[in-house]
């Protein structure tokens, strides 16, 4: 494995964004006091084991691009059907959504104005606006990738926007809302590594956050999965020289790499992964109107817009291969 001793430049750029980040780099080491020796600093990533790896699902023959048929109108702000999911969300004043806060592109702290922004923080404020008619009402818990389901089912949030991956396995403890983005993994690299794309990479260290899609599919391409639980962990293990690579979906990983001039995306997708919103199983009166508000976005432009505005550079070298377009979702029920 080589030593990124020396390229004091990336880890320079990473470290204030960290700063902003409280909690977000679990396990990175300290900064020294000016009293006292520096404290040892902690591996950024470690060797992934059983109880990083989500379970296997049951049931593998489901439709990741399926959900329930949207709502035949949205209801009017303010005015949702008496006993829904939607009604009492809006009674409380209050749409509680999980959120991830240092992934750029999704969800990221500004550093001039201490707000969350990102592809998702704008899809958690039209869900916002299509229940109460004004902005104000979305409340914001941060979450890592391994809370997402566990924080549903335990009703810590109403909804989590968090660049989630639609699988079986995943329907079987949450319901989605239909595909609002289309994405697939690839292999975030030093920028002098030789390795062309993830075969590559065959019997090396590769980071990526734990109980996720990711970690899974490594596994199965013969690699040595090392997890954290955020994605600037991963950046950190690899300016470090503790891991030879990055995977997750490609625009997770444009963030990553927008923080580091010293690193580049290399290879092809090696998946294929629609992302939607979760909620909690019983919720399928939200799910529908989750989905009758997608619709509308994407017939409007307004779903065009955001990506436009957030998603067309990470996107670009897709969008050349003909990737990179309006998600496609298939309904029943």
């Amino acid at each position: 494995m080589r030593s990124w001793s020396g390229r004091t430049r990336g880890i320079a750029v990473l470290v204030p964004a960290l700063a902003l980040l409280a909690g977000c780099a679990a396990g990175v080491g300290r900064v020294p006091s000016a009293e006292g020796p520096a404290p040892t600093v902690v591996p950024a990533a470690w060797p992934a084991r059983d109880t990083d790896y989500p379970p296997p699902a049951a049931d593998s023959s489901c439709d990741p691009r399926e959900s329930l048929t949207p709502m035949a109108q949205l209801p009017a702000p303010g005015r949702m059907p008496a006993g829904s999911t939607m009604a009492a969300i809006v009674e409380r004043r209050k749409l509680v959504v999980g959120v991830d806060q240092n992934t750029t592109y999704f969800a990221s702290l500004q550093r001039h104005s201490q707000k969350l922004a990102g592809f998702d923080i704008e899809m958690a404020e039209a869900v916002g606006l299509a229940l109460f008619g004004e902005p104000g009402h979305v409340s914001y818990q941060v979450i890592t990738q391994a809370q997402r389901i566990p924080f549903l089912e335990a009703g810590t949030v109403d909804l989590v926007v968090n660049t989630m991956t639609i699988t079986c396995d995943r329907k079987e403890r949450v319901a989605f809302s239909g595909n609002y983005y289309d994405d697939g993994q690839k292999v975030l690299v030093p920028f002098d590594s030789t390795a062309a794309d993830i075969a590559d990479l065959a019997g090396k260290r590769v980071c990526t956050a734990r109980m996720t899609t990711s970690i899974r599919t490594l596994r199965d391409r013969g690699v040595q999965p090392y997890a954290v639980d955020n994605w600037t962990d991963c950046l950190v293990a690899l300016q470090r020289g503790e891991v030879d690579a990055v995977s997750t979906t490609g625009a997770l990983l444009a963030g990553l790499a927008a923080q580091d001039q010293d690193v580049r995306i290399t290879g092809p997708r090696f998946t294929d992964e629609p992302h939607g919103m979760a909620v909690r199983k019983d919720r399928g009166d939200f799910v529908r109107f989750l989905n009758a508000l997608l619709v509308r976005m994407l017939q409007d432009g307004t779903w065009q817009k955001l990506y436009d505005q957030w998603l067309a550079q990470p996107f670009a070298e897709d969008r050349k291969q003909g990737l990179g377009k309006p998600p496609e979702s298939h309904y029943r029920g």
